[in-house]
């Protein structure tokens, strides 16, 4: 693939002050025409939010960063497989490819689980391409876990 340009590094950063901040590690930047125009992390703890994914905060600045409820054209780089809801809100704000890190097996909606973007009602599936530096994603979701336990 000429000219691919990876933005999980960004997502990983966001992820990592997640983790210090005590969130569960995961990060999310939105990129339109090769730039980040929207970076977020878990903050469900901080803003007592159970919708404070990543993934939604990121779509929210991205669409207030653009002035539209649609981000067409849009990439959404995160490092852990989107949940349910959050595949549901990137359907709606019909972002263009999903790029994400490790596999979630116990909440994802992407490739396990309900497999959102397979519904005959999913009004919109983008391109997805998984495992993107999954070993660093995943590691810092079993650290966390970990010291938690």
């Amino acid at each position: 693939m000429t000219g691919f340009l990876s933005f999980m590094d960004a997502a990983l950063e966001e992820a990592r002050a997640a983790a210090a901040a005590g969130e569960v590690p995961v990060g999310a930047v939105v990129v339109r025409e090769g730039r980040i125009i929207a970076r977020a992390r878990n903050r469900m703890r901080e803003w007592i939010d159970p919708t404070a994914h990543a993934e939604m905060l990121a779509i929210r600045a991205a669409c207030r960063a653009l002035g539209s409820e649609r981000l067409t054209g849009c990439d959404l780089w995160v490092t852990l497989e989107p949940c349910p809801a959050c595949a549901g809100a990137i359907a709606a704000a019909r972002i263009a490819r999903l790029y994400y890190g490790a596999a979630d097996p116990k909440s994802g909606g992407v490739a396990q689980g309900p497999r959102v973007f397979d519904h005959p009602q999913a009004h919109h599936a983008p391109e997805i391409y998984g495992g993107i530096a999954e070993a660093e994603a995943a590691l810092l979701l079993k650290t966390f876990f970990a010291a938690r336990r």
